[in-house]
């Protein structure tokens, strides 16, 4: 596979942004070599400068549901461009994509756009902060809430592939009103509230996290931290920047059941352009400005390309319902063909990770290897997930893209599954997975 040209550019890269990348996952940093340069994509496919094409599950990590360049979406955007890229005023598609949001998600009475998921996430805490009088958050290790300085405490995605718990740069401030639970643990979090009663602003969560691998909630954990932070008049925030919209059309609530204060969004919300969202009831959205004291602002929020390209989507996955039933049922065959090769995998709907954990591995019947068991290959938190054998997910990562298929470039970022990824497509997938595992 010639990559002459992308390793040309990686070069040039390196010399005028940090690390080459504008996005640290994206350097390859965790598995070795150097990235592609992509040109341009099409449905499932990724087409780099040196004429490579990749069929892509990482689908510009997670916003491509439908694939790239969709008909619809593009048409929108191209004639949104020509009335005119940003106006720093209010558009009726602002109104139209704050109804549709609404719509998938009734809890979300109101709406706030903005234009990346780290705004979205950050903005949302400081509304939980503004309206219950309260300092503190909590929040897991291992889930990643974007990079504002509050957050990056024990986060996943490209802090966790780096192995850098923390980030250099954030005041100690900052992190001092950051409390850290362990996922899928209630007692970690019930000890944090005891020891902070009435502290507590929000618990926020990625209600599926995706961020160490896909890890989802045990049963009844959401629950519980629904009722103790009602008890407590805690916030509880989903982040659902990656599963909104993903999960389901509404997105972790009508997945799990389970109700939270705020949501935000991001990814699929955008269609592809930058552009994220939060909300929540209209009491509490009510505290943020020009109605209350909570500031938040954006040059850019709601820009009516972005808009356009989010209203699509979102009206073509209310179209087409059945979409979510078709990416959650190839998303279980290559579930399947992991497990085959005996790895730990973790799916919910679209999302799914394969975790090379060799501590306890199955073999193709199911049963446990001798030593192991099936709890003990679980990945259900950020400590399971750090025990992974990295270097074995590097070997296989490789393996992959050398067959012309493109997954995350880290064991701790999920696999997503589009509507353009056809059975025809998944079948020749799995048969690629088991070539690539065999021998690691």
């Amino acid at each position: 596979m010639d990559t002459n040209r992308s390793e040309i550019l990686f070069d040039k890269a390196k010399k005028l942004i940090p690390g080459g990348v504008n996005s640290p996952v994206r350097a390859f940093g965790a598995v070795g070599g150097h990235p592609f340069f992509v040109e341009r994509a099409k449905g499932p496919w990724l087409y780099d400068v040196d004429g490579n094409r990749y069929l892509d599950y990482v689908c510009s990590w997670g916003p491509g549901i439908l694939g790239h360049a969709h008909p619809r979406v593009v048409e929108a955007v191209q004639k949104a461009c020509n009335g005119g890229l940003t106006f720093g005023a209010p558009t009726a598609g602002e109104v139209e994509l704050a109804e549709l949001i609404h719509a998938c998600v009734p809890d979300v009475e109101m709406v706030r756009l903005v234009s990346s998921g780290t705004e979205a996430v950050m903005s949302a805490v400081r509304v939980a902060r503004g309206f219950t009088g309260r300092e503190k958050i909590i929040k897991f290790a291992g889930n990643y809430h974007g990079h504002s300085d509050g957050l990056l405490v024990k986060a996943g995605s490209g802090l966790l592939t780096q192995s850098v718990p923390d980030s250099a740069g954030v005041p100690a401030g900052y992190a001092e009103s950051t409390l850290t639970a362990v996922y899928n643990n209630e007692e970690s979090v019930r000890r944090l509230m005891e020891e902070n009663m009435g502290q507590v602003a929000a618990v926020v969560i990625e209600p599926v996290a995706a961020n160490m691998g896909v890890v989802p909630p045990k049963k009844g954990f959401l629950e519980f931290l629904r009722r103790i932070t009602k008890e407590q008049g805690t916030l509880l925030i989903f982040d659902e920047v990656i599963t909104g919209f993903r999960l389901a059309l509404g997105g972790a609530t009508e997945y799990t059941g389970v109700h939270a204060d705020l949501h935000t969004f991001g990814k699929i919300v955008g269609g592809g352009m930058p552009l994220a969202a939060y909300g929540g009831s209209r009491e509490m959205m009510s505290c943020v400005a020009p109605l209350g004291e909570v500031y938040q602002a954006g040059t850019l929020s709601g820009n009516p390309v972005a808009v356009s390209a989010g209203i699509t989507t979102l009206k073509i996955l209310m179209e087409d319902r059945e979409i979510y039933e078709r990416i959650d049922r190839r998303a279980e065959k290559l579930a399947q063909a992991f497990r085959k090769k005996g790895l730990a995998v973790n799916r919910a709907g679209s999302l799914l990770s394969a975790f090379f954990k060799f501590d306890a591995m199955l073999p193709a019947t199911g049963n446990p290897a001798p030593g192991g068991t099936e709890k003990e290959r679980a990945v259900a938190n950020y400590e399971d997930a750090c025990r992974c054998d990295r270097e074995a997910f590097a070997n296989y990562f490789h393996n992959m893209l050398k067959r012309g298929i493109y997954v995350a470039p880290s064991q701790f970022e999920a696999l997503f599954v589009s509507d353009a990824h056809s059975d025809e497509l998944i079948d020749w997938t799995c048969e690629m997975i088991m070539e690539s595992v065999a021998g690691i």
